[in-house]
């Protein structure tokens, strides 16, 4: 069956090109939101069938399906918003139906309208939606200091919401642009705000923003221990700087996908991956339940959001909904290194790794370097060179790696 998907924008009264006005007048089964079918009901041929694109979207293909069997259809019009290549519907067939034939009319997707209204240039533009899906995209280009950012929003993470989360992590810099009702003569409307005020406002939906500063901040590289909140106020806990950026280069994380942080304190393992790698999803665990407010102190100050922090025994924790891993860095084990590399193992992604530094002092009684080496030798996992570091007049560091 053929797809023929037609963009339309939100105005009541749309315009057609002959062309796209023939194929409306000869179909028989349309589809499209009901706002859609609002839209364009006056403008469909006696007697068609309107089949409604809801959640769960398999049903709406078993419609089609049903349709394409039964009446033995070989076409079907799918009116959908803005340009259907564009976070569209026409991505939701071409992943449900690869072998589908799809034929295109796009118009316009919102946030090309919202920068024509602007009259801003959107080349340069970053794209972000955050439509029914989670904050890390939109995370990330705010840690790589995007200059100029595009959000399709949803009803949950709405303007004001966007406006609240940058503010929270000191992203004060930003004009935000927002774009109501674009493409209705009556209701639409196009705002220009401060982060401030856009937090305390209402919005329509719906909407969507453009987010632009003339200065991003610039990034950090290698934050120094004492401008951490610390456990107690003792330094010696935090990873040391030079440290810190070495051990992080040992899980080869230009690569990994999800990165886990055991045993974090204050969490500076933890917000430099996140950091110098922000397509990562960072998951952070610590059994001190006091590391909780300072992990978050420290994400504010440094303006790392979606850092996603587990306080209590890693040993209990139930791992089942988390992403499994493919770089384990252990900061802490309490005597159980062997117990919680096994339970790493067991969700460890195939090529993954675990990164552990050992600390050469007279006061540390137990070998954490023979516990990892003894680790690795049961649990089957395979033992990489360790780097040893002497950082001025601390202990000598061993970074120690192990993979799967």
């Amino acid at each position: 069956m053929k797809y023929v998907v037609i963009g339309i924008a939100d105005h009541p009264n749309p315009f057609f090109p002959p062309e796209v006005m023939e194929i409306i007048h000869r179909g028989k089964v349309f589809s499209g939101g009901k706002r859609h079918h609002e839209i364009v009901s006056a403008l469909l041929p006696a007697d068609t069938v309107w089949i409604d694109i809801t959640t769960p979207i398999d049903a709406v293909f078993e419609q089609y399906d049903s349709l394409a069997t039964g009446q033995n259809l070989d076409q079907l019009i799918v009116f959908a918003s803005g340009d259907p290549l564009f976070y569209g519907f026409a991505n939701t067939i071409r992943r449900k139906m690869p072998m589908a034939e799809i034929e295109l009319y796009p118009t316009f997707n919102s946030l090309q309208t919202l920068a024509h209204r602007l009259v801003l240039p959107y080349h340069d533009m970053q794209i972000v939606s955050l439509t029914g899906r989670p904050w890390h995209e939109f995370d990330r280009t705010l840690i790589e200091k995007t200059a100029k950012i595009g959000v399709l929003t949803d009803r949950e993470h709405s303007p004001s919401a966007i406006a609240r989360r940058m503010l929270d992590y000191g992203y004060s810099d930003y004009q935000m642009h927002v774009g109501e009702h674009l493409g209705n003569p009556v209701d639409e409307k196009v705002v220009t705000l401060t982060l401030d005020d856009a937090a305390q406002r209402l919005f329509d939906y719906p909407n969507c923003v453009i987010l632009t500063t003339e200065s991003p901040q610039p990034r950090l590289f290698g934050i120094p221990e004492s401008e951490f909140a610390l456990l107690d106020g003792r330094e010696k806990m935090i990873t040391k700087m030079p440290i810190r950026l070495l051990t992080l280069q040992a899980m080869d994380l230009p690569q990994k996908h999800v990165f886990w942080d055991i045993g974090f304190c204050t969490g500076s393992v933890s917000i430099e991956a996140r950091l110098q790698f922000p397509h990562l999803h960072v998951v952070a665990f610590e059994i001190r339940p006091e590391c909780e407010a300072i992990i978050q102190e420290n994400c504010r100050r440094f303006g790392v959001p979606g850092i996603d922090i587990h306080i209590g025994d890693f040993l209990e924790a139930d791992l089942t909904s988390l992403p499994h891993p493919d770089a384990v860095f252990i900061g802490g084990h309490g005597g159980k290194l062997k117990e919680i590399m096994a339970k790493v193992k067991s969700v460890l992604a195939d090529d993954g790794c675990i990164v552990m530094n050992s600390v050469s002092s007279p006061a540390v009684h137990t070998d954490s370097r023979q516990l990892f080496a003894e680790a690795c030798q049961a649990l089957g996992l395979h033992q990489a060179p360790s780097l040893h570091i002497i950082l001025n007049q601390h202990n000598p560091i061993e970074i120690l790696k192990c993979q799967k």
